[in-house]
C-alpha cells in the first residue's frame, strides 16, 4: 500500500512556472506508475502525465507536451511535475496517482491518490 501527499500548487501569473511534487509512503514506491491528473471547476478529471515505475516510459496530454516534465526520484520516493509557460487553461487541482507493476491515463485504473494540490494561473 502507498499513501500519496502533493504539494508545490499556488497561485502564478501566466508565463510562470511552478514544480509540483508527489511524497509517497512506503518500500516499494519503485515498483509504481505514477501520473499527475487534473480537475478544473465543472469539469472531468483529465490526465496530465504519467511516468513508469523506472522513470523509462514517459506520456504527456497533448496540451502540455513541451511545457511540463515529469521526472521522479525513487530514492526520495517522490515524483515531480515541472510546469512551465503555464497557461490560464492550466489551472486547476492536481492528484497524483500511483498504480503497481504499471501506468496507465486512465484515472479509473489507480488503486492509490494524494488529496490534490489547487494550480491557479492569473491571466
Amino acid at each position: 500500500q502507498v499513501q500519496l501527499v502533493e504539494s508545490g500548487g499556488g497561485l502564478v501569473q501566466a508565463g510562470g512556472s511552478l514544480r509540483l511534487s508527489c511524497a509517497a509512503s512506503g518500500r516499494t514506491f519503485s515498483t509504481y506508475g505514477v501520473a499527475w491528473f487534473r480537475q478544473a471547476p465543472g469539469k472531468e478529471r483529465e490526465f496530465v502525465a504519467v511516468i513508469g515505475a523506472s522513470g523509462s516510459v514517459l506520456s504527456y496530454i497533448d496540451s502540455v507536451k513541451g511545457r511540463f516534465t515529469i521526472s521522479r526520484d525513487n530514492a526520495k520516493n517522490a515524483v515531480y511535475l515541472q510546469m512551465n509557460r503555464l497557461k490560464f487553461d492550466d489551472t486547476a487541482v492536481y492528484y497524483c496517482a500511483a498504480r503497481r507493476w504499471s501506468f496507465s491515463r486512465s484515472a479509473d485504473e489507480y488503486e492509490y491518490w494524494g488529496q490534490g494540490t489547487q494550480v491557479t494561473v492569473s491571466s
